[in-house]
């Protein structure tokens, strides 16, 4: 056990965590000649299209060090603030990690964030500075910055270069050298810690487990303590590129285990494994129930489809368990999902993962967030708003409290004013400015998490040209005055295009939607009104035009009384059609609302 690592790579979106990890597999033998290719350990097509990195990938190498042999276990991380769960899962499971850092950007808002994840788990942090090969790397002022954030020694951060494999012998000795071994005891009951899963059609679900105490050995009698379920451990293995099956996984070390579970609901992560026979009394604490931050309703396109669509989202829970969702029906669209995302482009890539894993054709709702709801009546109890058509009757509610966050956001300092009027445009208010280094200034910002929903991070890319860095972390609720805005296509309410606002950009937004739908809505044989509004009130209007006939074209010459006849005809016909119209809404509309300032 002495001689076991267990560690992982945190840094920033784009700091070189994957190519590091290629290197290190490279340096260790892990992988032949064969087998290599640029982000290795990323094995999703989106993942290798985007270049970031989705799910963490665990992966053993082994390492000769002063002639003794040694166990690596490694775990890559994403780095963009959606996936911040995955992270926070793998650094339960490790020992140390390395802080990368990029020696042309310094440190930027999630660098800070995911080593606070792991400063608060007791993680050994071994600083790296990365891509010093880089013409614009300035990696002195990048080390001082590093010693300020840290606290460390000048000479305890590693230059090195993913890239070309500068430096990677020198990390790989200060994981060994500063890296504590696993602490467990072998002599007790059976406990191991659940940090993944993925769904195998063929074996069904594979749990990826780290032994805490105690050991798992092949055909082991186990249970699973959250759900009380019993198993055979059919399988137990390492993971090297492709699992490697042992007869026995030992304290501290980690692997995989297939038990034949059929059911994606049967594993839960952060579940410990246990003896069945002489269980372990404690189970595992310190996994706290992903909190989502986004939500959306996603449907299938054929609502016979449902219930394949239920059996994707499930298999898909299993291996992103930042994924919540919950059965709901709308009166537009049918049987579907109320789901739960960690931001923006966590619900993109779901919805692009039901698509390719599962041949699942989907539709996706407005996205929003939760409120709280009070009635006079009942001015202590809360009613919890997920969809804008469960908010209570407007005439009999006290408040409505939405969530807020503290955003920071680190920027250089040229674009401090744009950055801040934009904050400002999304109700956000400055509680700190920090200037790092002459050139880069930290902003923090208490704002309504329903504003950064849609476009806020695109929005701050481009007015800080690329170079500003988010992240955030919910801070509660608080009141404020917001309405339901309704949009009504020829009279009736589409409740998937509902949105609850606040007063003050209600008007603005519900103009821009009915806007937006006069273009993307097919014409019809008759006049469809599309109109936003709050309550009773209509606050906008637009109208799609009916397609003409031309029904005056065989009279030629003679009295107007003729033509006007025919065109009073005509008239009350498209009248008549209005009232039994009914629109079809294409796809495009309901994510087309999302890129309103587009």
């Amino acid at each position: 056990m002495k001689n076991i690592r267990n560690f992982c790579i945190i840094a920033h979106i784009d700091h070189g965590k994957s190519t590091l990890a290629d290197r290190l597999l490279d340096f260790t033998g892990s992988v032949t000649e064969r087998e290599k290719q640029e982000q290795l350990l990323d094995n999703m097509d989106l993942e290798r299209e985007r270049g970031i990195t989705i799910k963490s990938h665990a992966i053993q190498m082994n390492y000769i060090h002063n002639g003794e042999p040694f166990i690596l276990n490694l775990i890559d991380t994403p780095g963009h603030v959606d996936f911040s769960y995955e992270v926070s899962r793998s650094i339960a499971a490790c020992e140390g990690a390395l802080l990368v850092v990029d020696a042309a950007q310094s440190i930027q808002a999630q660098t800070i964030s995911n080593l606070y994840l792991a400063l608060e788990n007791d993680l050994e942090i071994i600083p790296v500075l990365n891509k010093v090969d880089l013409p614009s790397a300035n990696p002195e002022e990048v080390t001082d910055d590093i010693v300020d954030l840290l606290g460390c020694d000048a000479a305890d951060v590693i230059p090195a270069s993913a890239k070309t494999g500068i430096g990677i012998q020198e990390i790989l000795d200060a994981i060994i050298t500063r890296i504590p071994a696993p602490k467990g005891n072998p002599d007790e009951p059976l406990q191991a810690l659940i940090f993944d899963s993925v769904y195998n059609p063929f074996r069904g679900v594979e749990t990826y487990f780290r032994v805490i105490n105690g050991e798992i050995t092949k055909g082991q009698h186990i249970k699973f303590m959250a759900t009380g379920k019993d198993y055979h451990a059919d399988e137990v293995g390492t993971l090297n590129l492709k699992q490697s099956p042992k007869k026995v996984i030992k304290t501290g070390d980690v692997g995989y285990l297939i038990t034949g579970i059929k059911e994606a609901k049967e594993v839960k992560v952060g579940d410990t494994i246990t003896d069945a026979k002489s269980p372990t009394t404690n189970m595992i604490s310190g996994f706290e129930d992903v909190k989502p931050m986004v939500f959306a309703g996603i449907y299938p396109v054929d609502t016979e489809d449902y219930e394949d669509l239920r059996s994707s989202m499930e298999k898909l829970q299993l291996n992103d368990a930042s994924l919540v969702f919950q059965p709901e029906s709308s009166a537009a669209l049918g049987f579907g999902f109320r789901c739960g995302f960690l931001g923006m482009l966590h619900l993109e890539i779901i919805q692009e993962r039901l698509e390719r894993e599962f041949d699942m054709t989907v539709i996706t709702t407005v996205p929003n967030v939760s409120y709280l709801a009070y009635t006079i009546k009942d001015k202590e109890t809360a009613i919890l708003v997920n969809n804008p058509s469960d908010l209570p009757d407007p005439a009999g509610m006290d408040r409505v409290e939405e969530p807020f966050i503290k955003a920071s956001i680190i920027t250089k300092a040229d674009f401090v004013g744009p950055v801040m009027s934009l904050c400002i445009e999304k109700r956000g208010q400055i509680t700190n400015q920090t200037y790092l280094t002459p050139e880069r200034v930290e902003l923090s910002f208490d704002m309504p998490l329903a504003e950064i929903v849609f476009d806020f991070y695109d929005r701050l890319k481009t007015v800080s040209k690329g170079y500003a860095s988010f992240d955030y972390a919910p801070i509660g609720m608080r009141a404020s005055h917001l309405v339901k805005v309704d949009v009504l296509l020829n009279g009736n309410t589409v409740d998937a295009l509902s949105a609850l606002l606040h007063k003050d950009n209600a008007y603005d937004i519900g103009k821009k939607m009915c806007e937006k739908l006069k273009e993307l809505i097919p014409r019809q044989q008759f006049d469809i009104p599309i109109q936003a509004a709050i309550g009773a009130k209509i606050i906008a209007r637009e109208t799609v035009k009916a397609l003409r006939k031309d029904v005056t074209a065989k009279c030629y010459g003679g009295d107007i009384s003729r033509k006007r006849k025919l065109l009073e005809k005509q008239k009350k016909g498209k009248k008549r059609m209005r009232q039994v119209g009914n629109v079809e809404i294409p796809q495009e509309a309901f994510m087309a609302v999302l890129k309103l300032n587009d």
